[in-house]
């Protein structure tokens, strides 16, 4: 491979990786306090998708306090993103003929829906990116974060971002580009679930240590265009159940909203990763899910706009590293704010993102760089984001151990407890393994069968993946990386069946027959659609995610 040659660099007061919720509120809130001070600082936010919001597909029931504590009478603005409120709000649940309505039984005033707000999580963050411009935030989209940089102490001082033109053969293009050095007093993080530079972080600075394992879900969505008989504006619907057993956990969730007049619906699908069957596919089970009558009815005459699929966060209390670090800190859904019994992730990666922001703004104000910064981690412990995980903690490990007919209404029994009286009988559950360490062998199962799709509710993952309109400049190294080729079939394949072919929700992998009759694994990366789930799932941990070219992945529409 030729030298790279030296990289340029450019510094600012804060550099914030990740263009999402999280990201984007920090940016938000450190040019606020700034302004406010008159001092002029600099912050940047890096962003891997094309455009602010590409890699963000719609759909979402939002608590707006994260919204209201950061932007304070958006409500009342001609432009806000957010403006159908959730007006009825079902709890369902299903069997393979039929389904039983829920929303009867007493639940905390949280696990309501009331008071939240359907809509596009694209078009906020869309709408979030504008707010930071307008602050004077430089927002640098189609730049990919590839590389940490430290100072001589150890301490992160910046990302490297923006690399390109490198062939698959690893040999630099006529169109190289070493990419450029982003250098910061301090450096947040907010690359969402499983972030290729956050885990690098844990791993260093021993973030995790005294923690439960990460747990992750799988959210796959759908967005159709319906017709108006078919809506029913504000209306939310919950539902757990089948198609999966008792002993996996998930659920589903629609949500009606218009955008531009147009009536939507988004329909969603979780897996928990904690799953041990590898023969089930949480695609199948996201479509077959559809043809159920208590979902069907909704969809029919309508016209699917939109597919996508991204890991969530689903450790919970338990599971949320060490925050700060020398020279940055975790915000948002990287670190694991996400309300499991809630699906709700994004008010909490707003106001974490406040949070670090409002660190990092006070440590440069009193001459500070490249410290710890324990007042996040404090005004942390001391915040809603914690409260509300700590009442919830103990779901997620009773769902896990004694599958979903009896552990959710324990859970359920753990939340009235901990809302009402401040403590639980169960002290603090605990996550036992990775979600990884959770598949067990093939021999132990039966493979599945699934329904082929009619095209009409139900689709072929391919045909879906066009949805996405997702691009990879095909002539670059391929991001996915397998450690060890030789174990990921003798392991992967010869123990587990190949899963990767099932848990992959875009087509990436497929074990392939040569002429020999031996298996190939043949990795699809330009199908990549960045949910994580791979890197996050390998029995063996012998697949590592890393970025792409920036721009690269999915672009999602702004519905």
């Amino acid at each position: 491979m030729a030298e790279t040659p030296e990289r340029e660099s450019m510094e600012f007061d804060l550099v914030i990786v990740g263009g999402g919720p999280a990201g984007l509120s920090a940016a938000i809130r450190f040019k606020q306090l700034a302004n406010e001070a008159g001092e002029d600082l600099s912050v940047v936010v890096i962003e891997k998708g094309g455009e602010i919001g590409a890699h963000i597909l719609s759909g979402v029931v939002m608590d707006p306090v994260g919204l209201d504590a950061l932007l304070p009478g958006w409500r009342e603005r001609d432009d806000r993103p957010l403006k159908t409120e959730v007006t009825d709000d079902k709890f369902i649940f299903l069997g393979p003929n039929g389904a039983a309505d829920i929303s009867w039984l007493p639940m905390p005033d949280f696990m309501k829906n009331h008071g939240n707000y359907t809509g596009s999580l694209a078009n906020v963050t869309r709408w979030l990116g504008t707010e930071a411009e307008n602050l004077g935030v430089e927002v640098f989209p189609g730049f990919a974060a590839s590389e940490l940089v430290y100072d001589e102490k150890g301490a992160v001082k910046g990302i490297v971002a923006g690399v390109m033109g490198i062939g698959m053969d690893g040999e630099h293009k006529a169109d190289y580009q070493p990419g450029m050095e982003l250098l910061g007093k301090y450096v947040l993080f907010a690359e969402g679930a499983r972030g290729s530079l956050t885990k690098q972080l844990i791993k260093k600075f021993k973030l995790d240590e005294g923690r439960d394992p990460q747990k992750y879900g799988i959210g796959l969505k759908e967005v159709w265009s319906v017709p108006e008989e078919n809506f029913k504006e504000g209306y939310v619907q919950h539902t757990m159940g089948w198609p999966l057993d008792n002993k996996t956990g998930g659920g589903s969730f629609l949500y009606h909203f218009r955008d531009n007049g147009e009536p939507f619906i988004t329909v969603g699908f979780v897996v928990h990763l904690n799953y041990a069957n590898p023969y089930l596919s949480p695609y199948d089970e996201f479509q077959r899910f559809k043809h159920h009558d208590s979902v069907s009815h909704f969809l029919k005459g309508g016209k699917r706009v939109a597919y996508g699929a991204r890991a969530i966060t689903e450790g919970g209390f338990q599971s949320v590293p060490k925050l700060a670090f020398p020279g940055g800190a975790l915000i948002g859904c990287g670190a694991g704010f996400v309300n499991v019994p809630r699906i709700k992730g994004s008010h909490n990666a707003i106001l974490t993102g406040m949070m670090g922001a409002e660190a990092a703004f006070e440590a440069i104000r009193e001459g500070r760089t490249a410290d710890v910064l324990t007042n996040y981690e404090d005004a942390y412990h001391g915040s809603s984001v914690y409260k509300e995980l700590k009442t919830v903690r103990n779901v997620k490990p009773l769902w896990s151990k004694l599958g979903t007919a009896i552990g959710i209404p324990m859970g359920g029994l753990d939340m009235w407890v901990n809302s009402l009286f401040g403590f639980s009988f169960f002290g603090t559950l605990h996550h036992g393994k990775s979600d990884a360490e959770s598949l067990k062998p093939a021999k132990n199962f039966k493979p599945i069968d699934y329904p082929k799709p009619d095209g009409v509710l139900s689709f072929d993952k391919l045909t879906n993946v066009s949805f996405t309109n997702t691009f990879h400049e095909e002539d670059q190294p391929v991001h996915l990386k397998v450690a060890d080729l030789a174990l990921q079939k003798s392991s992967e394949y010869d123990v587990f069946a190949g899963p990767s072919q099932r848990y992959c929700p875009a087509g990436v992998y497929e074990w392939v027959t040569e002429d020999s009759g031996s298996m190939r694994f043949q990795i699809n990366a330009q199908n990549c659609i960045h949910c994580k789930t791979c890197d996050i799932k390998d029995p063996n941990q012998n697949i590592n995610w890393t970025v792409p070219e920036g721009g690269g992945g999915p672009a999602y529409p702004n519905t």
